[in-house]
């Protein structure tokens, strides 16, 4: 059973970036956007880029390679909804982020 894993620091994460962190044999991209933090999937299906390294702007990334857009609430394609990445359980414990990412399957 997952648990949840300290990855950072509130603060450590500039607003509008992302940082990645291994959990779980699993790359999760934490991102601040206004202040509040997500954890997604780190890698973008369209070429596999990591999306911690893209730019976070109302409530989406961009892919650093070729712009896909995802939500960084709930891991959606800004292009087609109907595609999506994984979202991660995420909460703040005193100055700590932790996220809770199952084991790959």
């Amino acid at each position: 059973m997952a648990e949840f894993q300290a990855v950072a620091k509130v603060g450590d994460i500039p607003e509008g970036q992302g940082r990645a962190f291994a959990v779980n044999d699993r790359m999760v991209a934490v991102f601040n956007d206004g202040g509040e933090h997500f954890a997604i999937d780190d890698f973008c299906p369209h070429m596999g880029a990591a999306l911690s390294d893209g730019h976070v702007e109302k409530g989406v990334v961009a892919c650093p390679w070729h712009a896909w857009r995802f939500c960084v609430r709930d891991g959606t394609w800004c292009d087609n909804p109907r595609i999506k990445i994984d979202r991660f359980d995420l909460r703040i414990e005193g100055d700590k982020i932790e996220v809770l990412v199952p084991p790959k399957r």
